[in-house]
């Protein structure tokens, strides 16, 4: 019976899949499959190689990109040290999602879009900038994010910039409040999609669902999707329809494989002002929330059973380990 070594920590939520209660619902997840599962919370690299040490597995799960205390914020660790996947890695231990080059990468969201856009992939205009450097030649409306975040972290009405001035001070606040530069995109100002890949060769699967407001009168005025409207019942998701779903699936594709993604991603797109789909960002560890997670969401809805949500989310859990135990001929 395969064994699965869960690692989480204070920055899980942040990071990864969620929180302890959400790591519990994957491991309960991979139980009920068939397979065996632990849990290890780790404070510390020490923890973390203790962990790996002491415990007996077959493949390994991170719900982190690097070892942090931090729970509110992703960051980027500049201990190089601290890299789950670098370290396992090295040490040639099997684990669940992209390599370790492709997890760095997907986090910089700068660097995914160089990457993508060096292979035509469609992004948008973008540009790092941190406080103090000039403002770039960017389209107005321009939008500012974070360059290291997720889950909308860093994203409100002040992310909509419409002139250098107001740019320049949105930069100042991402680094003031978290700590990083920002990336500075052309606005996207249509609907916004999500595209699920979840699986490796013959069992790789692109799932393309819509976002969408169960009450659009408490959206954004921008149409943007702002931190204060994730996980609390506003923001939903159907199945994309017609050409936009497998231009949405396409697009999804050519980023995967572009970056080397393996398992479990998500890839979040929205329309341009040409009506043309973009990439706002891939999502490298991508939230496990029963029921309120995008990718258990979006796999319910292609894959509905008879056991309801419940199973539909073991199944979608049971796809990703089953896969990724495949990939190491497990």
């Amino acid at each position: 019976m395969h064994r699965v070594l869960l690692i989480t920590g204070p920055a899980g939520d942040a990071q990864g899949w969620g929180d302890e209660g959400v790591t519990e619902s994957v491991r309960q997840a991979i139980e009920a499959g068939g397979r065996n599962a632990a849990t290890a919370f780790v404070r510390t690299m020490d923890e973390l190689l203790a962990a790996l040490e002491q415990r007996s597995f077959d493949i390994v799960w991170s719900a982190l990109y690097h070892v942090s205390d931090r729970a509110d914020t992703i960051g980027m660790s500049e201990d190089e040290g601290a890299w789950v996947a670098d370290l396992l890695q090295a040490r040639k231990i099997p684990y669940i999602g992209p390599n370790a080059a492709t997890m760095r990468t997907l986090l910089n969201k700068a660097r995914t879009h160089e990457v993508l856009e060096s292979h035509g992939v469609a992004v948008p205009a973008h540009f790092q900038v941190d406080a103090g450097d000039p403002a770039p030649p960017v389209p107005y409306p321009a939008f500012v994010k974070p360059c290291f975040e997720s889950r909308s972290v860093g994203i409100d009405e002040e992310s909509v910039v419409r002139t250098p001035a107001e740019l320049q001070r949105r930069v100042e606040w991402v680094r003031e409040r978290l700590e990083q530069p920002a990336v500075v995109e052309e606005f996207l100002p249509g609907d916004e999609y999500t595209v699920l890949m979840v699986g490796n060769g013959s069992r790789r699967e692109f799932l393309a669902g819509q976002i969408y407001l169960a009450d659009p009168s408490k959206g954004s005025p921008h149409g943007i999707l702002r931190a204060d409207m994730r996980g609390v019942g506003l923001t939903k998701i159907r199945k994309a329809e017609g050409d936009r779903a497998e231009e949405a699936a396409e697009l999804c594709r050519q980023a995967c494989d572009v970056l080397g993604c393996l398992d479990h991603v998500r890839t979040d797109m929205r329309v341009d002002a040409a009506g043309r789909l973009k990439i706002m960002e891939v999502n490298g560890i991508p939230g496990l929330k029963p029921l309120k997670s995008w990718s258990p969401q979006i796999y319910t809805l292609f894959h509905p059973s008879a056991g309801g949500a419940a199973e539909d989310y073991r199944r979608l859990i049971d796809q990703i380990v089953g896969s990724a135990l495949e990939r190491f001929g497990r």
